[in-house]
This record gives C-alpha cells, sequence and structure tokens, in this order.
C-alpha cells in the first residue's frame, strides 16, 4: 500500500483534483471518470460525487494509493 501525503492551501481541494496534482490521472477529466466509475473512497466510502470536497484529515484511497489530506498551514 503507498501512502501520500497532501497539504491544502486552501479550506478543500476537490476530489478530482487532488487525483491530477497527485499524479495518480493525467488530467482532471480522467479524475471524474475514476470517481463516476466508483474506483475511489473517501474514508472509507465509496464516493460518486466528481467534485465532492475534501477537507483536512479525509483519507481519500484509490485501489492500493491512500492519500491523507492534511490541515494547511498557518
Amino acid at each position: 500500500m503507498q501512502q501520500l501525503q497532501f497539504e491544502l492551501t486552501e479550506d478543500y481541494i476537490e476530489i478530482n483534483n487532488l487525483l491530477k496534482v497527485m499524479g495518480i490521472v493525467d488530467s482532471g477529466g480522467a479524475g471524474k471518470m475514476l470517481v463516476a466509475q466508483g474506483n475511489v473512497k473517501v474514508d472509507g466510502q465509496q464516493e460518486l460525487r466528481k467534485t465532492a470536497k475534501i477537507r483536512a484529515n479525509q483519507m481519500v484511497s484509490l485501489g492500493n494509493v491512500r492519500i491523507k489530506v492534511l490541515a494547511k498551514s498557518s
């Protein structure tokens, strides 16, 4: 299992953009497709909203990749 971390610069990041900036997909559109296909989980629950807002302390998982979202630093 690959564990990654992402530090927010805003209050949230849309799930499709998180997948893009973490290098899991090449574009936000590809991220939306993965979410729509039911391949992405947030805190262990399947997420089907393509632009779901991911906030600090949430865990996004896709296959054997987990992304821990950290709060923005002050």
